[in-house]
C-alpha cells in the first residue's frame, strides 16, 4: 500500500497495487485511471490555487492536475482515455460559504480537468465528514466515508477500456 499525503501523487502501472489518500476533509484525492493501459494516479491535493505560494505540485489543484496528467502520460496513459475520481471536499467547518474550502477545491479540480479534456467520471465529494479514497489497480477505485463502508466509483477490473461507476454528489450527506 502506498500512502498518498497531503500534497503528494503517486502513479503507478502494476496490477495489484494500492495507491490510498487517507483523511480527505476539505483536500480532494483526485484518481485518474486508462484501464486500457492499466495505469493510475491519485493526488492528494490540498487547496485549488498555488498563486504565489510553494510548495510541491500535488498541493493545489492548478498545479496537482497538470502534474498528474503528465506523470501519468509518461507511464504509458492515453489522454482520452483517461477517467477521473473526485472523493473528498468536505466541508468540515460550520462557516460561511465563501470560506467553504472542500467546494472550492472540488470545483477548482473540475474546472482543471475540464481545461485539460478529462472527463470525471464518478464523484464522491461534499458532506461533513472524512473520507479515503483508494485505488487498486486491476479492481477499482473506492470511497470510504469515516466510520462507513467502502463504496466503489470505478471498476478497473479486466483492464478492457470499459470502466463503470456513479456520480454522487454527497452535499447533505452527514
Amino acid at each position: 500500500m502506498e500512502s498518498v499525503r497531503m500534497g503528494e501523487l503517486v502513479v503507478s502501472a502494476t496490477d495489484g497495487d494500492e495507491l490510498v489518500a487517507i483523511g480527505l476533509g476539505s483536500c480532494i484525492g483526485l484518481a485518474m485511471v486508462d484501464t486500457q493501459a492499466g495505469v493510475a494516479g491519485l493526488a492528494h491535493v490540498v487547496l485549488p490555487e498555488s498563486g504565489s505560494a510553494g510548495g510541491p505540485p500535488g498541493k493545489f489543484a492548478d498545479t496537482a492536475v497538470p502534474e498528474l496528467l503528465a506523470q501519468l502520460e509518461r507511464a504509458g496513459a492515453v489522454r482520452r482515455r483517461l477517467a477521473a475520481v473526485l472523493i473528498g471536499g468536505a466541508r468540515m467547518f460550520a462557516i460561511g460559504a465563501s470560506l467553504d474550502i472542500g467546494a472550492r477545491n472540488a470545483a477548482a479540480v473540475r474546472e482543471q480537468l475540464g481545461r485539460l479534456g478529462i472527463h470525471v467520471h464518478a464523484e464522491e465529494t461534499g458532506g461533513n465528514r472524512g473520507r479515503t479514497a483508494r485505488i487498486v489497480l486491476g479492481s477499482d477505485v473506492s470511497s470510504q466515508l469515516a466510520g462507513g463502508e467502502r463504496t466503489s466509483l470505478l471498476s478497473l477490473a479486466g483492464r478492457t477500456g470499459a470502466i463503470t461507476g456513479a456520480v454522487r454528489g454527497l452535499a447533505g450527506a452527514r
